[in-house]
């Protein structure tokens, strides 16, 4: 069995990409990588526009978010505790 070597990256869902990509440079000093919009899901051309950015947080891993303009805001999971 081999063992995972890294991970390329792992995504969530952001409010503003542009807003969000300020963030992890201000604060955690994340380096922006790229930004991919696109109009459809590539993988099934539903038509769903997107904005994809990417930031390096640094031993070759990339922190990865999906701003989604056109669905409904997320809000929270109703079975997670405030606290966390």
């Amino acid at each position: 069995m081999a063992l995972l070597q890294g991970v390329h990256h792992v995504a969530y869902r952001c409010k503003d990409a542009k807003e969000t990509v300020e963030w992890y440079q201000k604060h955690l000093d994340m380096n922006f990588v790229l930004a991919i919009a696109e109009d459809k899901v590539p993988s099934t051309g539903e038509p769903d526009p997107y904005m994809h950015i990417f930031l390096d947080i640094g031993g070759g891993n990339i922190l990865a978010f999906f701003e989604l303009p056109t669905q409904p805001e997320m809000g929270r999971d109703p079975n997670t505790p405030l606290w966390t």
